[in-house]
């Protein structure tokens, strides 16, 4: 196996499982817990983050196909998207593309939390680009909330994530679009957005 990408939760590993070329996302153990413990805890999370996997997949966004799952090794085998990560190439494209693919992120996120779900770490790095397509990876973070709140700081970090590492600024405003288009309580989101950021300035200023 070769490791692809190494986190501070997990390792994901490059493999083949049944003639298939797979990634192996594993929770790595934590000495600084007790052992028990930390079983109890990497097994309830890989378990939680393909749980999300699979609900995000049925509510209609491209995700890795979950081949096993291996409590006992807090393993989670996985399809290998074999693309980009849209990080290292969305500055290279013309805006055209650019507004295309945003739409689709909205879109998707729309989907995720119409069905209660919570990435947790929505940032062009754990978006694949592979034939037009964009698959959301790394639900590790992630949790099944209807909150607002919520929703507001899943959004609130790709707007940061945007513009730190992005050059246009039109990318969040194409992301939003979309998703008012599919998300009832789009409005209400992009207001605690707002109050998301305004909190941030605050906090900023009298530290």
């Amino acid at each position: 196996m070769e490791i692809i990408k190494r986190g501070a939760e997990a390792i994901i590993y490059l493999a083949t499982w049944k003639g298939r070329k797979v990634a192996i996302k594993k929770r790595i153990k934590k000495g600084y817990r007790i052992k028990e413990l930390d079983e109890k805890t990497r097994e309830q999370r890989t378990k939680r983050e393909a749980l999300l996997m699979m609900a995000a997949r049925k509510a209609g966004v491209s995700i890795p196909i979950i081949y096993d799952l291996r409590l006992n090794e807090k393993e989670i085998v996985m399809q290998y998207i074999d693309g980009y990560r849209l990080k290292d190439i969305i500055d290279e494209k013309n805006e055209e593309w650019q507004k295309k693919i945003c739409n689709q992120i909205g879109k998707n996120i729309a989907n995720l939390h119409k069905n209660g779900i919570i990435h947790g770490d929505i940032t062009t790095s754990n978006m694949i680009y592979k034939n037009g397509r964009i698959y959301f990876i790394d639900f590790g973070l992630g949790m099944k909330s209807e909150e607002i709140e919520d929703r507001g700081v899943d959004l609130h970090l790709l707007m940061e994530a945007f513009k730190a590492a992005h050059r246009n600024k039109n990318l969040f405003s194409w992301v939003i679009e979309t998703y008012e288009e599919n998300f009832e309580e789009a409005e209400e989101v992009i207001k605690k957005i707002d109050e998301i950021a305004r909190r941030g300035r605050y906090m900023r200023r009298i530290s």
